[in-house]
């Protein structure tokens, strides 16, 4: 067990029974969309509730096997904010689809760490996509990328449902939302990851020298050849020929620098 993964353990059971003890605590802390901006702390202490026992066990399974691991690979800090944004955005998800598909009523609390831990799985499966796991009922071990391809599809076909008029007790949208936070997130720090900045300098730098180079060609054949002392004109007219022909890059610094000390009378 990985030290944040233990303590969002413990956080999640503690508060699953003392909300059973206080009923107020329940309802403050629960995501309801026609409150979020009355509320705006529900969208992230509604992923501290659970609906009932087997809700929690289920989401603190998935912490618990999926968690360390990915911990250990990101980092408590990134680990945390992966957790935390995934379940953000499931949070948002939730909030506005019941404004968008009638079908949803605005009143309905959402609640679990669902959102958030989706997030987790999907994260897993980026890093490690043919680690196989068992899943009851199913007979055999399947890819963890195939699990989150499994989850999406239940998701999409549990909205669908209810959007026909089926009630669900389930909140898909949110889940749908935890894997969109995890993509976003991961796509977010693969582009400000060190390689990336490294790779982004060194782009840079070789536009800029590119420019420069650019540059330079132009004022070089901008020297008025006539103006030039007939042995310098000789050389000009060699330099400017090889530059015509094999290209800027081979030219010599001491052919570069004859050019430019022309180019600057």
């Amino acid at each position: 067990m990985t030290p944040w993964v233990t303590r969002l353990l413990f956080a999640n059971v503690a508060l699953y029974f003392l909300s059973g003890a206080m009923p107020s605590l329940y309802s403050l802390f629960a995501l309801v969309p026609a409150w979020v901006v009355s509320r705006p702390w529900t969208l992230f202490t509604y992923m501290f509730l659970h609906g009932g026992f087997w809700h929690l066990a289920f989401n603190m399974l998935v912490l618990y096997f999926f968690g360390p691991r990915l911990e250990s690979r990101l980092g408590g800090r990134v680990f945390l904010q992966l957790y935390f944004f995934s379940g953000l955005v499931a949070g948002l998800v939730s909030v506005i689809v019941p404004f968008v598909i009638p079908s949803f009523s605005t009143m309905t609390a959402v609640v679990g760490a669902s959102g958030a831990l989706y997030g987790v799985l999907f994260a897993f499966a980026q890093y490690w996509p043919d680690e196989r796991i068992l899943i009851i009922p199913i007979p055999v071990p399947i890819k963890i990328r195939t699990m989150v391809l499994l989850a999406t599809l239940i998701a999409v076909g549990g909205i669908a449902m209810e959007i026909a008029g089926s009630a669900q007790r389930i909140a898909h949208h949110a889940h749908l939302g935890g894997f969109l936070g995890a993509w976003l997130f991961l796509k977010w720090r693969e582009k400000n990851s060190p390689a990336a900045q490294f790779k982004k300098k060194a782009e840079g730098g070789a536009k800029r020298s590119w420019l420069q180079d650019r540059d330079a060609a132009q004022r070089w054949a901008a020297i008025d050849r006539e103006a030039l002392h007939p042995v310098n004109r000789e050389a000009y007219d060699e330099i400017m020929d090889k530059l015509r022909t094999q290209g800027l890059p081979s030219l010599t610094p001491r052919e570069r620098a004859f050019l430019d000390r022309f180019s600057q009378n």
